[in-house]
């Protein structure tokens, strides 16, 4: 890229582009992220600095294998097995590109300034290479161990998943529920003990009950009978009983499969993550199948939570070597001293995860065994069932109105009457709520494939061993907004836990870790360079079915065998958390520019990326890895939903496609729209394609007319001074007495401070090339246009606005002439709104408006530098600046509650009520003085809005004097009819006509034309008076005189004609003709002694010329030509003013003055 090349030399500045998956096309939430990087990229490289800007992308994971399972057929591991994991890999590399060419046309259509040539890929062998080095690194530091988790895992695709990847692709589904009891061991009354669940398929392998031991339960007897309001209605209660008495009871185990662990488990538990918003307040647990189930049991030393930390054990032998340890870490009363005993244990694997890697039930489980687990559902309900352990089952429905009902299927249970049971719930959850009654509302999302929790043997990153460390980085970093740091991201980091990297599939970067058969040795490969020299083989690719063949002999010896790679691939968030060191292959290469630049200076994504881990793993693995976070600014954009507030669908066709937009309102346009909404604040953005367009109309149209009205007046300058237009230089513009000059100035100094201060920030959010360049990053290809053009008449050199440096805040700013100038367009507004609630158009004069307004500076402003300005502007022939703001005014004091609702809190409405009360006095104290305590607060005069309501002078109506205020200033006009302003209203009325009839004859501004004006009316004198009284206002306006239209030749061209009928009682023709050569008749006949056949010959000569070239003569013969061409006529001198003129108008002003 050009702009690399230009600004090598520059101070580094390091963004880190998290990559998508190459899976799918761009939709608005790249684009937005996209525009809020690039914005950032561009203003950093024109504020001095060399950005790198490299397209990566995200090449490993489940939605690549989910693409190619479907496109091959295939649903079970085997199936890739059988294929063979070559083939299988290769078609997922096949696909990654497929999507490239539609990702840069869209990308760059909508203005990111990417390298899409030098882009980085996870898949690429330098990248996956640092991906193997972080973790060899992370092994290093005692960071790495072998372990068991309860996660989400996909018996579809046989692996862990991500909480990222376990939360795509929901719907909705029916789930049966079952109330079940487990009868309490040697309970002299045969009481059992209630739980609801609604995964009946965990039930075999359920190991423990938990309740609350701060929920209040009650003891019942009896069976229900109907619909009762509270559980005394329909069960004699016996007592209520603390969550704590139950703890310790050992109950009778449903299924018979784990008996032979009766010592530790099927016994009560308690823990503070049973609730009471849904079930009975007794979870059933079963640890393989749930998180807490598991932390709960082993807690409880149920079950028994195992780790294997892996690490270097350097032995000096004879030879001064070392090798290889392999140890197991484990907790001295497991009673485990070996490798060999560690798989034999009776607590392992084998015990608790009765589902094996396709959802099936394993051979432990003999009644169900080989069954998928949710097809199990119905059997183990009714095996329950013919137990007699059975209270109630149902279904769970979704309907309409958001509301779940519980639909039983009653059934007469066989007990004795005199049985006794637990009722599983909190008392307060009980009353007033019935099993029958409607339930609160919760939806039962299954992932497909099929999702559960299932207890696994993973990899894991000891992250809780991080957390004081990742606290103290994350309050290094700067975040927008800062709430998604200071709350959402920091109580995560709060609740850290070990992160499991370990996927058991294949086409993903591979574990770089070799075991021995036996277990004793382990090595951990960190480079290319390291296994080529302990295997003897050449690597030329890192995927799995390239090096799982590649071995390393044992350090113990040829006995001992060789080392194989094992089976897992890194979560893809691993290598997502790895790409600041990954995408420059450090330390491999560019160990200087990584060294020099970390930690990097930004990186934006969508909340929806924090979700998923990406700025999790990244400020996870630089901790590990230096102790440092990864990036030190970070915005984090929200969500884009479709207008309907739902998730943007196809199916749906709820949004409209990003291509469409910007092909009808430009990707500028989309641009601000995206960043000026609050989805840059971590909020959620309805996408509404109007209000695109309202960023059109509202911004470029204005923007635009901007440019387009100095380019007319730069032609029509030309024209009339027959010179090229050259722009005022900045120094010039700085010294001008001008006030508009002044203000022009100044609020353009303001914005380029405004901007750089908001930009350093990260908060997204000659005057015209100036603004451009400003704009540059947020709208590059409509700053680039204008830049463009206005570069011809101007000094500028860089072939691109995009090359050019960001403007410095360098001239003098003037915070009083800016403030007035802002008030003086709020003055005209306010007079606008008062014309227009009176039908009266601007055009009409008024003889007078008073300003009132208690800051002297501001009235003498108004009266003195800005006077002509809004007089003008408004068509008023007076300003009366008015400081005394109780002449035409009473005042009220209004508390700004945005401003002190959140400062104050509930002393608000103690304060409100004071600040209402005020009298005139005090408020007219507290705007001399600036502050007044109220209540024992201080407030400013930013915190009290002081409202001016109009007074009106005694006699006079509504109609005659009116006022329209904003509660800083008051502007009252005169509207009373004023008859020496009648023919000023006529002449404006005139002028206005002539312009619409220029707009719709398509005339440009530099366009010369003679205007004609021809009288309807029978009594003419009027028209005449007007068109004599305001003969230079109408030149003025018109660039023109106007003309009668007797004075037009016969060899006028006529360009335009409309006649106007009631305009202020008047009827009158206006006739628009291209300017054309005028004769003094007598001149010319002069110089032939009178002869009118020579004479008549050199008009007609003269008017066949071309006017432009005609004109051209006469200014370069200094106003004189000599004409000496033409058969038969003698040649003669022609005076340009004497003899002829280059419009009509030149004549008859010269015959007027004459």
């Amino acid at each position: 890229m050009d702009d690399l090349a230009r600004t090598k030399d520059n101070p580094e500045y390091i963004f880190y582009d998290g990559p998508p998956f190459a899976t799918g096309l761009p939709h608005y939430g790249h684009i937005l992220a996209g525009t809020i990087k690039d914005i950032v990229t561009r203003y950093q490289s024109m504020t001095g600095h060399h950005v790198t800007r490299r397209f990566g992308w995200d090449c490993h994971g489940l939605p690549v294998e989910n693409e190619i399972d479907k496109k091959l057929g295939i649903k079970r591991r085997d199936d890739v097995l059988k294929l063979g994991i070559d083939k299988y890999n290769e078609e997922c590399r096949s696909i990654v590109t497929r999507y490239v060419e539609e990702w840069e046309k869209v990308i760059t259509r909508t203005g990111r300034w990417i390298d899409f040539k030098n882009d980085y890929k996870t898949m690429d062998l330098k990248f996956m290479e640092t991906v193997w080095w972080v973790f060899g690194q992370l092994y290093e530091k005692g960071l790495v161990y072998k372990g068991f988790k309860v996660m989400p895992y996909s018996t579809s695709c046989k692996t862990p998943l991500s909480n990222f990847e376990a939360g795509q692709d929901y719907k909705v589904v029916n789930d049966p529920e079952v109330l079940v009891t487990f009868p309490i061991v040697g309970e002299p009354q045969n009481a059992a003990l209630v739980a609801w669940t609604t995964t009946p398929w965990t039930l075999p392998s359920n190991l423990a009950l938990c309740v609350n031991a701060t929920f209040t339960y009650v003891k019942t007897k009896g069976s229900s009978v109907g619909k009762k309001d509270n559980v005394e209605d329909s069960y004699e209660v016996l007592e209520r009983v603390s969550g704590a008495s139950p703890v310790g009871l050992k109950y009778e185990p449903l299924f018979n499969y784990f008996s032979e662990f009766s010592d530790v488990a099927f016994r009560v538990v308690a823990d503070n993550y049973v609730t009471d918003d849904s079930g009975t307040g007794i979870v059933h647990c079963a640890p393989a199948f749930g998180e807490d189930d598991y932390r709960v049991c082993s807690e409880n030393q149920i079950i028994r939570k195992l780790s294997t930390q892996i690490h270097f054990n350097a032995i000096a032998s004879s030879f001064c070597k070392s090798y290889i340890g392999y140890r197991i870490e484990l907790l001295a009363s497991f009673g485990i001293s070996s490798v060999k005993e560690f798989k034999d244990y009776p607590f392992g694997e084998n015990l608790i995860v009765a589902v094996d890697d396709d959802g099936c039930f394993t051979e432990r489980i003999t009644d169900f065994s080989g069954c998928y687990i949710k097809d199990a559902d119905k059997d183990i309900i009714e095996s329950v069932k013919v137990r007699g352990r059975l209270v109630k089952s149902g279904t769970l429905y979704l309907n309409m109105s958001s509301k779940l009902f519980l639909t039983f299927e009653v059934w007469k249970d066989n007990r004795p009457d005199n049985s006794l049971v637990f009722v599983v719930m909190a008392l307060f959850w009980v009353i007033g709520k019935l099993l029958f009654e409607v339930v609160e509302v919760y939806f039962v999302k299954h992932l497909i494939p099929a999702v559960t929790v299932k207890l696994l043997d993973l990899w894991f990153i000891r992250v809780e061993q991080l957390k004081d460390q990742l606290l103290v980085n994350n309050k290094q970093t700067y975040w927008v907004p800062d709430f998604v740091k200071e709350k959402r991201f920091h109580n995560w980091l709060e609740n850290a836990r070990d992160w499991a990297v370990s996927r058991s599939r294949f086409w993903g970067t591979r574990l770089p870790v070799w075991i021995s058969e036996d277990g004793e040795e382990i090595v951990v490969i960190d480079s290319i360079e390291k296994l080529e020299k302990l295997s003897g083989a050449k690597v030329f690719d890192l995927h799995c079915h390239n090096i799982d063949h590649i071995t390393i002999p044992s350090n113990r010896g040829p006995e001992f065998g060789v080392l194989h790679r094992i089976d897992d691939v890194f979560d893809c968030w691993f290598e997502s958390g790895s790409m600041p060191y990954a995408y420059i292959h450090y330390p491999f290469e560019n160990v200087e520019l990584f060294e020099k630049n970390f930690p990097g200076h930004f990186v934006a994504e969508g909340l929806i990326r924090l979700v998923d881990c990406l700025f999790y793993t990244l400020m996870v693995l630089s901790t590990a890895l230096f102790g440092k976070p990864a990036f030190r600014n970070l915005i984090c954009n929200g969500l884009v939903l479709a207008e309907d507030g739902r998730k943007m669908s196809k199916s749906l066709k709820n949004y409209p496609p990003p291509m469409e937009v910007i092909d009808d309102y430009g990707a500028d346009a989309l641009r601000l729209y995206l960043i000026n909404s609050p989805v840059v604040r971590a909020e959620t953005l309805h996408f509404k394609k109007e209000g695109v367009y309202g960023v059109v109309k509202d911004v470029f149209l204005p923007w635009y007319n901007a440019y387009r009205f100095l380019v007319q007046n730069a032609k029509r300058l030309e024209v009339e001074d027959s010179a090229p237009f050259v722009p005022i230089d900045l120094t010039t513009l700085q010294k001008s007495s001008n006030v508009l000059d002044q203000w022009i100035n100044s609020a353009t100094q303001s914005l380029v401070y405004f901007v750089r201060q908001e930009m350093n920030y990260y908060r997204l959010y000659t005057v015209l090339i100036l603004s451009c360049k400003v704009m540059a990053p947020f709208t590059p290809f409509f700053t680039e246009v204008l830049y463009q053009n206005m570069r011809k008449v101007s000094n500028e050199l860089e072939e691109s606005i995009h090359y050019c440096s960001f403007p410095l805040a360098e001239g003098k700013r003037d915070e009083r002439i800016e403030q007035s100038v802002t008030r003086m367009m709020t003055i005209i507004d306010l007079a606008r709104n008062i014309h227009e609630c009176h039908n009266k158009p601007l055009k009409t004069p008024l003889r007078e408006m008073v300003i009132v307004h208690p800051d002297l500076d501001f009235l003498d402003d108004i009266a003195g530098k800005l006077r002509e300005y809004v007089l003008e502007e408004l068509n008023v022939r007076s300003l009366m600046p008015c400081n005394d703001t109780l002449k035409y005014a009473s005042l009220r004091a209004e508390p700004d509650f945005s401003v002190l609702g959140k400062r104050l809190g509930r002393h608000m409405g103690v304060v409100a009520k004071e600040v209402k009360a005020m009298s005139q006095e005090n408020i007219l104290a507290f705007e001399k003085c600036g502050e007044v305590a109220i209540a024992g607060h201080c407030l400013k005069l930013s915190d009290i809005k002081v409202v001016r309501d109009f007074k009106r002078p005694d006699g006079t109506t509504e109609q005659e004097i009116d006022a329209a205020g904003d509660g800083d200033v008051l502007v009252i006009l005169d509207l009373r009819p004023d008859e020496s302003l009648f023919e000023a209203g006529i002449a404006r009325e005139i002028v206005n006509r002539i312009q619409k009839l220029r707009k719709k004859a398509a005339l440009e501004p530099t366009d010369a034309v003679e205007v004609y004006f021809e009288s309807l009316d029978q009594d003419k004198s009027i028209s005449e008076r007007v068109l004599h009284s305001q003969e230079l206002y109408i030149r003025d306006a018109i660039g023109s005189p106007l003309l009668p239209s007797t004075l037009m030749p016969s060899y006028a061209v006529i360009i335009g004609k409309e006649t106007f009928h009631g305009i202020s009682s008047l009827s009158f023709v206006i006739r628009l003709s291209r300017a054309t050569v005028a004769f003094n008749s007598s001149s010319i006949l002069a110089l032939f002694s009178g002869k009118t056949k020579l004479a008549d010959g050199l008009q007609t000569y003269l008017l066949s010329r071309d006017y432009v070239n005609l004109k051209s003569e006469f200014q370069q013969g200094n106003g004189k030509i000599t004409v000496d061409c033409i058969e038969n006529v003698p040649a003669v001198d022609l005076v340009l003013g004497k003899h002829l003129f280059f419009t009509v108008g030149d004549l008859y002003s010269a015959n007027c003055n004459s």
